[in-house]
């Protein structure tokens, strides 16, 4: 069964951190672009990172020198490492696949979100 989990996420003060794991099943990741998204209440959904297949990342501008995503291949999981987070960053975060980080499918496979609330 294909399958992608997300967890990691939590309750954190402003400026600490958290790092999510997205755990894949049924497939392997490295044959995938993997996207970490975010969607807060009220707001559209945002990119916030991705790693392309050939291991170049991508951040957007609001958490660039913050966040950094990695993959563990021994795993088939890939992790977003969240420093100096912000109220702001509070979202449910999703990790998704697709053939490129444009996700040009839209995201073949998505997981379940897991809720980050970043409290002042």
């Amino acid at each position: 069964e294909v399958q992608l989990q997300a967890s990691g996420g939590g309750l954190v003060q402003t400026g600490g951190s958290l790092r999510l794991s997205c755990a894949a099943s049924g497939f392997t990741l490295d044959d995938y672009a993997v996207g970490w998204f975010r969607q807060a209440p009220g707001r559209e959904r945002e990119r916030v990172s991705c790693s392309t297949i050939d291991g170049r990342t991508v951040y957007a501008d609001s958490v660039a020198g913050r966040f950094t995503i990695s993959g563990d291949s021994a795993e088939n999981s890939v992790h977003l490492l969240m420093n100096s987070l912000k109220s702001d960053d509070t979202a449910v975060y999703y990790c998704a696949v697709d053939y490129s980080c444009g996700f040009p499918k839209e995201g073949l496979y998505w997981g379940k979100g897991t809720q980050v609330t970043v409290s002042s």
